[in-house]
């Protein structure tokens, strides 16, 4: 990929995206995902002079050392240490015990010859200042053997054999030294005399979690995007039960059953990879502001992040595995692409910070905010975008839409709607009396709500700028767009019921209007289904599917495939001669017996 991006000379998009075609994570991925961007957002002047150069040109490979076997989410309470020695100007790294291992790290098994190594901070005093980063040279740049006082190899494979190109290592350090100047010093510093300066944000190290977590936006939508797009391809193509009007078997995807769980699929891909262009763009601009030293953004960036980081890799879990159902028996085929797909996608939810934990920094952020609002009304005029639903809480906002069947095709309405769901949980969890008991699912239903107000909202916008688009494109996509909308708050019900925003009158169904609207809109998106899989522009290599062919030849390309299966070169397996063969002779040899004896009764 390196010497591609230098015969072809790649812009940084464009590296970006022959990197993503790759279909599997590999070592050379986490150096431009993880450890990269750390140099970029923490590196001290003379920590770029020294190896940027080698970090860019991948004169070294790296990975970024930050779970441990004994810690993971919580960061805080990650056990090795990094000693300043003032008397040889060094920072001394230690694994003090079992759990303080490193271990999960992307690329260092076999490949990575330096790491950014999260560790906490000790002082010459003795005094903790907690995580920081660390330049540490792990292999040796000779013969790659680890270098003395590292102890480094592989964790072994992963469940159902996911991630199997991935080599996710461990390391544990004895006392190993480095150069004071190896710390990433942009923001935090530590003299020679072994004084410490103290950075404008405490939060400020976990920059490169940041960054990963923001790069998961889009690739969870692309990732959704290749599940539709093989689903669709192949429920298009496939045939079963009822005949139509020209005497053909009716094909999978019209089907309500079919198209009502793939369509909303389809849905999330679009909306996650325009959601991740944002997040992407915002994510650039606070670290512009953080390079002058201002954090004012970071603290709603990192709540915005954590809150999608698990909102898009929950759905990426359900989408992938509802699409394979959606294929029937074939889906289960691994020539069928997805169950590679969904195992190597699994752990999503859980590096990067585990999706619960993080729910309660959701929330922790909301509830902040929250409390700001209901104490000064001037609080409204300053809210960041990611918290602009709790503007609803002033008592001269916008009063919450009166539910009506027409309420689910205007767009301002349902955006409005599931903003005031948020805004009502957030409100009545803050109000909550001191040692009242509240439910154990709280964090999550909160940081659901919250997170799909900010992205409706974001959507609301998408809809607003499709007029940059042909009219017959712009009326498609903007199917799609509403299609999300209605699915989300279809998936609120039960808060939009719970908080008073829809009312049981005793006429009927209240929720029925908004299923329905569902269903037109999915009848409304079907004809264009494929052409809107078509759009992502995967090719039949980087979907690798003989289900999602572009050509809709799925069966020759399942029978083709099969031919080349190692198990079909030989007619008779060798397992005959030494196992299938004695049990066959036995059992009727049995068999014979128990004939004659039956003959002579």
């Amino acid at each position: 990929m390196d010497e591609l991006r230098g015969i072809h000379n790649w812009s940084e998009e464009e590296y970006a995206t022959a990197s993503s075609l790759l279909s599997e994570t590999i070592s050379i991925t986490l150096h431009d995902r993880a450890f990269q961007p750390v140099f970029l957002g923490q590196g001290s002047p003379a920590l770029m002079e020294n190896y940027w150069d080698l970090v860019y040109e991948k004169g070294i490979q790296g990975c970024y050392l930050q779970t441990e076997l004994g810690h993971g989410t919580n960061v805080s309470r990650l056990e090795t240490t990094s000693t300043y020695i003032p008397e040889t100007q060094e920072f001394e790294i230690n694994s003090p015990s079992l759990t303080s291992t490193k271990w999960w790290i992307g690329a260092l098994g076999k490949s990575a010859t330096h790491g950014a190594v999260q560790a906490k901070l000790i002082l010459p005093n003795g005094k903790d200042m907690g995580p920081h980063l660390f330049l540490v040279q792990l292999r040796s740049l000779e013969d790659h053997k680890p270098l003395r006082g590292i102890t480094v190899g592989d964790i072994g494979p992963k469940a159902s054999g996911g991630m199997a190109a991935q080599d996710q290592g461990f390391a544990r350090f004895d006392h190993v030294r480095i150069p004071r100047t190896n710390m990433f010093s942009k923001f935090a510093e530590v003299t020679a005399d072994g004084s410490y300066i103290q950075p404008p944000h405490a939060k400020l190290s976990y920059g490169g979690m940041m960054y990963i977590r923001a790069t998961m936006i889009p690739g969870a939508g692309w990732t959704i995007a290749k599940a539709a797009t093989i689903a669709i391809r192949y429920t298009t193509v496939r045939r079963q039960g009822e005949l139509d009007a020209e005497g053909l078997e009716r094909q999978v995807l019209t089907y309500p059953s079919t198209y009502y769980r793939l369509l909303p699929i389809l849905s999330r891909a679009f909306v996650f990879i325009e959601l991740g262009r944002y997040t992407i763009k915002a994510l650039t601009q606070m670290q512009q502001r953080l390079a002058s030293r201002d954090t004012s953004l970071l603290p709603e960036m990192h709540a915005l992040l954590c809150g999608l980081k698990v909102f898009v890799t929950t759905h990426g879990i359900t989408d992938i595995e509802t699409a394979r159902r959606s294929m029937g028996g074939h889906g289960y085929s691994a020539f069928a692409g997805l169950g590679r797909l969904y195992v190597d996608y699994l752990p999503s939810v859980t590096f990067e910070g585990d999706n619960f934990v993080l729910d309660g920094q959701v929330v922790r952020a909301a509830t902040k905010s929250c409390k700001a609002v209901l104490s000064s009304t001037s609080a409204v005029s300053t809210l960041p975008l990611t918290s602009a639903y709790l503007r609803l809480l002033s008592t001269t906002s916008e009063p919450p839409p009166q539910v009506t069947a027409s309420t689910w095709h205007d767009v301002h309405s349902v955006v409005l709607l599931l903003e005031w769901r948020a805004a009502l949980m957030v409100r009545n969890f803050t109000q909550t009396p001191a040692g009242r008991d509240v439910d154990a699912s709280v964090n999550q239903r909160l940081a659901k709500a919250v997170t799909e107000a900010f992205v409706a909202a974001q959507v609301g916008e998408m809809i607003n700028n499709l007029s940059n688009l042909p009219w017959e494109d712009a009326k498609v996509v903007g199917s799609l767009y509403r299609l999300y909308l209605l699915t989300c708050a279809e998936s609120a019900l039960v808060d939009l019921l719970s908080v008073g925003l829809i009312r049981h009158t005793g006429a009927g169904d209240p929720t029925q209007d908004l299923r329905l609207a569902v269903k037109a809109l999915c009848i409304e998106v079907l004809p264009n289904a494929i052409g809107l899989t078509d759009a992502f522009g995967f090719s039949d290599w980087s979907l690798d599917s003989a289900l999602g062919v572009s050509d809709g030849r799925v069966y020759e390309a399942l029978w083709k495939r099969v031919q080349m299966e190692p198990m079909n070169k030989d007619e008779v397996t060798p397992a005959y001669d030494p196992y299938i063969r004695p049990m066959l002779q036995r059992g009727q040899a049995v068999a014979q017996q128990k004939m004659k004896i039956k003959s002579r009764l």
